[in-house]
């Protein structure tokens, strides 16, 4: 598999402020351990800014507007309770919107089979016209729409194992039966939003704390496989949250590396088997540095593996 990794050196120029748990520090070694695992494997990118027209499609102009006026010389302004902007944030988040973009553009041409963007801010939080839970633009859903605007696209999956619900990518693609979102998560657990609705789109898949391994793959199996066998995605989308992991200080979620692999692979499978082998993973959650980077190692492992076994 030919495995695109992409980011950009102003994703570690944001910054929250001392003590942060989302921290420059998480990207820095998250490219330490890459490069030191796995760098003859990758091809490597600089993300491109996200333009004006492309964040129209997911946040309207109102939200966008406030936080240019919000974004500081210099100290930090705060959006929401959890996210705060320095002067370099919004840049960032334009490069980590880009990144999603750029990478779907990326495997929908053929140029590699799949993609990683190791960025931040995250982004599945971030609902329209709201900054939340350390995020501002909503990435996955960035790089949604421009999927859908390739004639080739007519269906669309967004997988999501972060430890806390991907509200915002719920929230953007609810009444779009085009786009299957499902999400694993602890509960109850922040932030609470958009987690009884029904749709038949979306598929939620709350997990009590204190959630092991097994527990996990059961019931991804259980939640997920149906419901992409019935959509039959083109191409798949991942917010990779890797603060489920046991040792995460934000989280009572007890995967550890092999179940980040495991669901790899399950989507890799999926891949192959309805969209072709292309998915694009963007990075959202995970904050203990030595857990988040072992974690992503193992991801970029099974995505970029020369082949991909077969779902049972």
């Amino acid at each position: 598999m030919t495995t695109l990794y992409i980011s950009h050196p102003e994703c570690i120029r944001h910054d929250m402020g001392q003590g942060h748990p989302e921290s420059p520090m998480r990207l820095q070694r998250i490219d330490r351990a890459v490069q030191q695992a796995l760098a003859g494997q990758l091809q490597f990118l600089q993300a491109p800014e996200v333009s004006r027209e492309a964040l129209l499609r997911v946040h309207p102009e109102a939200y966008l507007q406030d936080l240019d006026v919000l974004s500081p010389n210099h100290g930090h302004a705060y959006v929401d309770a959890d996210v705060a902007l320095n002067r370099y944030s919004l840049a960032a988040a334009r490069r980590a919107a880009g990144a999603a973009i750029e990478a779907t553009c990326q495997v929908l041409s053929g140029a590699v089979d799949n993609a990683f963007c190791a960025v931040r801010p995250p982004g599945h939080h971030a609902e329209r016209g709201s900054a939340m839970g350390f995020c501002v633009y909503n990435n996955v859903a960035l790089a949604v729409e421009q999927a859908l605007l390739d004639e080739t696209v007519e269906r669309v999956a967004v997988l999501d194992f972060d430890v806390h619900h991907g509200n915002g990518t719920v929230e953007a693609f609810q009444d779009r039966p085009e786009v299957l979102v499902c999400s694993s998560f602890q509960h109850p657990f922040y932030p609470d939003r958009f987690v009884h609705i029904d749709r038949p789109n979306i598929v939620n898949t709350p997990l009590p704390a204190g959630t092991r391994g097994d527990q996990f793959r059961l019931a991804v199996e259980r939640d997920w496989l149906p419901a992409l066998q019935q959509h039959q995605p083109q191409i798949i989308f991942v917010s990779a949250g890797f603060d489920a992991h046991r040792d995460d200080p934000l989280g009572q979620l007890l995967l550890d590396e092999s179940d980040f692999s495991w669901v790899s692979q399950l989507i890799m499978d999926a891949a192959q088997r309805y969209a072709g082998g292309r998915w694009v993973a963007t990075l959202e959650g995970g904050y203990n540095l030595d857990a988040l980077s072992r974690s992503v190692v193992a991801q970029l492992r099974v995505m970029s593996a020369e082949a991909a076994s077969t779902i049972r």
